[in-house]
């Protein structure tokens, strides 16, 4: 059974841990940003559809821990899921990286090149370990 009466409060804390905004959050999992609004109020109660969702793109998110608060968040991670967790972080909010040096003259294919790779977004980001296990994230 979930506990509902207390989802909201797990939801909060996420966001905290992440440092998202409710609207940033409902981006990432593609929900409507009232649907964020109203579970943390406790006006509406979770869907099945956004539990899954929550817990596709935020791999450290348990779900025993989001659906009954039994378990810990964040979860006990050693160095290498830290740095994950903190890279995740960085793409969320780190500006666009500048391309080249504003001091180098740019070629024609030179600007070409800084246009197609500017407009691209990180879609997954996959971390393998030494034994053989990985950790996929997407966007």
């Amino acid at each position: 059974m979930v506990n509902t009466e207390q989802f909201g409060t797990r939801l909060q804390r996420i966001l905290e841990y992440y440092d998202l905004s409710a609207a940033s959050f409902a981006d990432k999992i593609d929900v409507g940003r009232s649907s964020i609004s109203h579970i943390l109020s406790g006006r509406n109660k979770p869907s099945l559809d956004f539990v899954m969702k929550v817990v596709k793109n935020f791999p450290e998110v348990e779900l025993y821990w989001l659906l009954n608060g039994k378990g810990s968040f964040p979860p006990k991670t050693d160095s290498v899921n830290e740095k994950s967790v903190q890279q995740i972080k960085a793409v969320h909010s780190a500006p666009e990286p500048q391309i080249r040096n504003p001091e180098v003259r740019a070629t024609k294919d030179d600007q070409v090149h800084e246009k197609s790779v500017s407009n691209k977004k990180v879609k997954r980001i996959v971390f393998f370990y030494e034994d053989g296990s990985f950790e996929a994230f997407e966007n």
